[in-house]
């Protein structure tokens, strides 16, 4: 895995020692979770998003139960308002301010993974650190889709997946980061034969002689078949860099989202991600009023679509990589006229 770490960190924004390809991203959040959830008298809050994707719930529950403090004491949720999904950062920063004094973590996503709202990492990662708390982040939406700079904003640690925006199959090996300030640590974890020294890892010794930083997380060995997709993914985003993905990225969620405009009143069609496109991923989310999201789908599916519904919400992703403006144009034009076609059936 070693020879895939530097262009791991160009996609994070993070040192090639910063960087791991281990586990899976719940595995991940859980190993660093001992880490960076050691929570005390005075500070023993997490907080979280309302509408965080559930392994992340689960997670920071079972951290808490371990630690003998209880959920609902300890969970801080930052909420969208009551006419909206999209969460605002004056609200996050807010929360962060009301409740700093007891909070041990701020666990958010970079991307919300149901609207494609892209959060502003740089900006809350200062705030929390101002009031003492730690700061992870899980980026399962963003690796891959937008340019992050983990080591610059001064992240302390974050965990992802490798199979949405980074294409390398479902169940592909995960990834970590966590920032090389604390590559010295003393914090609680788990330790496996990987984690050891590479200098003396096969001498099959119990010394505890460890990698420093999260190379020390390793506990085993990662599939190399996996890192084999990963290794192909990287070789082809090799081939740009993430201004000039993401510059083609906004061009495509753009594109989309100027021919669902017009439509958008006749067929009670809401978008429900940002406007702004500097604060959104490659990611339109779009609900319906008029018909049943299921049966949208399920005419899409059957002309060629690989899709689902989530909550009603139906997630768009012209992803640079493999669609091209035709491909948006064609879909559109497929969509209205299955719209269409459900409403002469009701």
């Amino acid at each position: 895995d070693n020879s895939l770490l530097e262009g791991i960190g160009r996609m994070v924004g993070a040192y090639s020692d910063e960087v791991a390809l281990m586990n899976s991203l719940t595995v991940n959040l859980n190993f660093l979770l001992i880490s960076f959830y050691n929570p005390t008298k005075q500070r023993f809050k997490i907080i979280l998003e309302q509408d965080a994707f559930p392994t992340v719930f689960y997670a920071c529950e079972s951290h808490i139960l371990q630690r003998g403090f209880k959920p609902e004491d300890c969970l801080v949720y930052v909420k969208p308002h009551p006419d909206s999904k999209l969460l605002d950062t004056s609200d996050i920063l807010n929360v962060i301010e009301e409740e700093g004094d007891s909070v041990a973590l701020v666990l958010l996503c970079g991307i919300q993974y149901l609207t494609g709202q892209l959060l502003d990492m740089r900006g809350i990662t200062a705030a929390a650190h101002a009031k003492g708390c730690k700061v992870g982040y899980d980026l399962a939406h963003a690796i891959g889709n937008v340019e992050l700079h983990l080591h610059d904003w001064n992240v302390d640690f974050a965990v992802w997946a490798n199979y949405k925006f980074m294409n390398s199959c479902v169940g592909a090996t995960g990834g970590a980061f966590m920032h090389k300030k604390h590559k010295n640590n003393k914090f609680p974890k788990l330790l496996g034969w990987w984690g050891h020294s590479e200098k003396t890892r096969f001498d099959f010794n119990s010394d505890h002689d460890f990698s420093v930083g999260i190379k020390g997380y390793h506990n085993s060995i990662p599939s190399a078949v996996s890192l084999a997709c990963i290794a192909a993914s990287l070789e082809i985003f090799g081939k740009t860099n993430m201004r000039d993905f993401r510059k083609k990225s906004i061009l495509l969620n753009c594109y989309l989202e100027s021919l669902l405009e017009p439509n958008l009143k006749k067929y009670g069609i809401n978008i429900i991600t940002p406007s702004n496109y500097q604060q959104r991923g490659c990611q339109l989310s779009i609900t319906f009023t008029q018909y049943d999201a299921d049966k949208v789908v399920a005419g899409l599916v059957s002309h060629g679509v690989l899709c689902i519904v989530s909550l009603g919400i139906l997630r768009l992703s012209p992803n640079p990589l493999h669609t091209s403006f035709m491909d948006v144009f064609r879909f559109v034009q497929l969509l209205l006229q299955i719209l269409d076609d459900l409403t002469e059936t009701k």
